[in-house]
């Protein structure tokens, strides 16, 4: 089985939704973790606090440097993932359909690299 990173966006820009939908979305994405478990499909998830929470580390010539903020500038931020394994991308996708009407979010699906044959 392939891993795929399932990451959710969020639009930052936008007015966030009432305290009863977050919860509703809660519940939902909850009801879909344990679909993910049960098919055995779990690997790992969480959700992030907001990007202007985010905190940069770049190395130029030796020099660490810190920023606060996100690395891209964009109204788009990841607010959370899962790391699923799938048969192939079309099952991948099945579940990101699924992730994606949880968290009411549009739901990015890549395949982690393969380790070469040592």
């Amino acid at each position: 089985m392939k891993q795929y990173l399932m990451a959710v966006y969020d639009l930052e820009s936008e007015t966030p939704p009432s305290a009863e939908v977050i919860e509703q979305i809660y519940r939902d994405v909850d009801v879909f973790n344990d679909e993910l478990q049960k098919a055995g499909a779990w690997v790992f998830a969480g959700g992030l606090h907001p990007a202007s929470t985010a905190t940069v580390v770049t190395v130029k010539e030796g020099d660490v440097l810190v920023t606060d903020g996100p690395f891209a500038e964009s109204k788009e931020q990841i607010g959370g993932f899962w790391v699923i394994e799938a048969a192939d991308l079309d099952a991948a996708l099945e579940w990101a359909a699924k992730g994606a009407a949880a968290c009411r979010g549009a739901v990015e699906v890549r395949p982690f690299q393969e380790e070469p044959d040592a």
